[in-house]
């Protein structure tokens, strides 16, 4: 389906563009390269293509589409006006535009868009059935429904038309309508999954199980790797009362998916209904650790504790609940009856007035709930189902029902490829820059820094191996290190002879760096600036050790540092699963351990103002000590420096974002995505 899509898209560029005399070769990879969905390899060659020859249309409508496909939809109507100023005849851009704007909620302007594309193709199908769908978001039917007529009048065997016709029905609550529209779709293309799926579902709503059973059936054996379909057939044979079923839906989902969200919750509901309550609170431990905020599976785990006998346990778990939802009077009944079986009277006390008061708010009465947890379990017994959007405490006992919308999962092991914007991505920055020998690929090629300073530093030291300054050192393996053993003892040999040679320091103090001897690595890095003042790398490398053996000393004294978290909590992000939660100490202040290393930062940028990896990294120490405004300040030089830096885009969008300049900080990732860091298209969809 989305081959199609993007083929479809492709298709329209070739027919309303003239095709270049001299076709760039790159420029085919990079299509290739998108029609098989590795968008973000595809915008790598795009770039190459924009920076040969800007002036072209072609380059910026495919970098838009991939872009597009990664929901990078912002950067995808930049991209697409940017074809559009080349070329204004450009059709398919303005479709693209159009879509993008559409994704955004820009309905007006992604209306004028497609209106502009049928001007050219007055029917073009997949432009009609987007004008549909602009004017029912907008809430104009009358308008969507003469939209919907002209294509299904001029395709009458358009699935896709008859599907989003019957979503303006159900909006208006027309369900006759609704399903005429389905079963028209089903009798004209019986091999469409989605139409089976969809009409299962208003089966569902209208609680003709059986039907629904056997429509949702039909889908799994047309497409058996969407796990949404297993999902809502598992809610189906929850109502017709096959829990053995239901569970087995939801086992092979999570077969699938270890990490489905949904199936997790769901399995755990059902396991608690058949006192399968050890299973059960596994299935709510994996909720809770892919989703820290979901404060309904807390309060179904606080329930099994309870019922486990595990009262300490149950107690830490309400007392999360409680804190999100302070009006949350049952709550407080539950937790009350806790805090009574634990000896804590007072606290039990306290809670069952607490939890009187608020029920005689939300009720305007006063009742005696002298059970809350047998209470609760015969609430479980409830048919009704809820949306994953819906954080409604109290419909913490209800089966999530699959999202509307495709849950798409990554079809390659690289995490490069595909649908990047749905890999997992944490919240950290990226590395500081390190000078050593040896460094890994990159999976998406990423932009080369040309620096001349360590070209004269691999022409005049005289080393071994070729310097290189890079943010992806590779570990050294065995032979690698008994290398590097061997090197140093020839250094020491040739200092004997030659006790006033910096090179000689300089060299065996990159030794002791890569075998991670810091503290003699140091002293041959002073001992080299001492020798040579204007030896900018050994600068560099004193530096970058000392930071490391900062973050080593740290570790022993606090293992949880091994976690890089920046702990970023973004602004209007609560309950987004974007929130990150700083495992490292807060610094409030400049450390005095840090000092050493800015003053050596600005030694180096004194020697070279131009050495761009001095600001990234004097950045990367402004943003562990809190200071984000200085921390953007020194990626910003450096991006002036050089404007195809990936990694300051990167980090200075994290850094703006966690200062609330929400805007800038997308920007800042989507050019950092532009550029290869492919981690920003999952921060940029979570953040939307």
């Amino acid at each position: 389906m989305k081959k199609t899509f993007i083929a479809a898209f492709i298709l329209l560029a070739s027919l309303t563009t003239t095709a270049q005399v001299n076709t760039d070769r790159v420029m085919m990879i990079g299509k290739n390269a998108l029609y098989y969905e590795d968008y973000v390899l595809a915008i790598q060659y795009f770039n190459r293509v924009i920076t040969a020859k800007p002036y072209l249309a072609d380059p910026y409508y495919f970098r838009a589409l991939a872009k597009f496909m990664l929901d990078d939809f912002q950067g995808a109507e930049v991209d697409a006006s940017d074809c559009l100023v080349r070329n204004p005849y450009y059709t398919a851009a303005y479709q693209l535009r159009g879509a993008a704007r559409q994704n955004q909620e820009k309905y007006e302007e992604s209306a004028t868009d497609y209106q502009r594309s049928l001007e050219f193709y007055p029917e073009d199908r997949l432009t009609l059935v987007n004008m549909g769908i602009v004017n029912i978001e907008m809430k104009q039917y009358d308008v969507a429904e003469k939209f919907f007529d002209v294509l299904l009048r001029r395709f009458s065997d358009y699935t896709p038309g008859y599907l989003a016709r019957s979503h303006m029905y159900i909006q208006m609550e027309d369900t006759v309508k609704a399903m005429d529209d389905l079963n028209m779709a089903i009798e004209k293309d019986p091999y469409t999954a989605q139409t089976f799926s969809a009409r299962g579902l208003l089966l569902f709503q209208q609680g003709e199980y059986n039907s629904s059973l056997a429509d949702m059936d039909e889908a799994i054996r047309l497409d058996p790797y969407f796990d949404g379909n297993y999902i809502n057939r598992g809610l189906v044979k929850y109502h017709l009362n096959d829990l053995r079923g239901a569970m087995a839906d939801y086992d092979r989902v999570i077969e699938m998916d270890e990490n489905n969200l949904i199936a997790r919750f769901n399995r755990g509901l059902l396991r608690a209904q058949v006192a399968d309550n050890n299973r059960a609170i596994r299935d709510f431990d994996k909720v809770i650790e892919l989703d820290p905020e979901n404060i309904i599976a807390y309060l179904n785990r606080a329930m099994l504790y309870n019922e486990i006998g595990d009262k300490e346990s149950a107690l830490s778990d309400l007392n999360i609940v409680l804190t999100a939802y302070p009006d949350f009077f049952s709550g407080y009944y539950m937790r009350s009856q806790l805090k009574r079986e634990l000896n804590d009277l007072r606290g039990a006390e306290q809670d069952y007035l607490l939890a009187r008061a608020e029920e005689s708010k939300a009720r305007n009465v006063a009742t005696v709930d002298p059970e809350p947890f047998k209470q609760a379990k015969e609430r479980s017994e409830s048919k009704d189902t809820r949306e994953q959007t819906d954080s409604d405490i109290e419909k913490f006992n209800l089966l999530v029902v699959a999202d509307k919308k495709e849950l798409e999962n990554t079809k390659y092991q690289r995490q490069s490829r595909g649908r990047v914007q749905n890999i997992s991505a944490p919240i950290e920055p990226e590395p500081r820059f390190v000078p050593t020998y040896y460094e890994r690929d990159f999976e998406v090629r990423r932009p080369v820094y040309y620096s001349e300073t360590m070209d004269e530093a691999n022409r005049e030291l005289g080393l071994t191996w070729l310097l290189k300054i890079t943010n992806r050192d590779a570990p050294l393996n065995e032979f690698q290190v008994q290398t590097h053993f061997r090197s140093i003892d020839n250094y020491s040999a040739k200092i004997d002879r030659e006790p006033g040679n910096a090179s000689l320091y300089f060299g065996r103090g990159m030794d002791f760096m890569l075998i991670q001897d810091y503290e003699n690595g140091l002293k041959e890095m002073r001992r080299a600036m001492e020798l040579n003042p204007d030896l900018l790398v050994a600068h560099f490398a004193w530096a970058v050790m000392r930071s490391k053996q900062i973050e080593y000393d740290r570790l022993q004294s606090d293992p949880l540092m091994m976690d890089r978290s920046v702990g970023i909590d973004f602004p209007g992000a609560t309950g987004s699963g974007i929130t990150g939660r700083s495992k490292l100490p807060e610094i409030s202040t400049k450390s005095i351990e840090y000092e050493e290393i800015l003053r050596e930062y600005e030694t180096i940028i004194r020697l070279n103002p131009k050495f761009i990896y001095a600001y990234y990294n004097r950045a990367e120490i402004f943003t562990l000590e809190k200071d984000y405004r200085a921390a953007i300040a020194d990626y910003t030089k450096a991006i002036e420096i050089e404007p195809q830096f990936a990694e300051a885009y990167f980090n200075r969008g994290i850094s703006r974002l966690s200062i609330g300049e929400t805007q800038e900080g997308l920007n800042d990732l989507r050019k950092a995505g532009e550029l290869g860091v492919v981690e920003s298209y999952s921060i940029i969809k979570r953040m939307q």
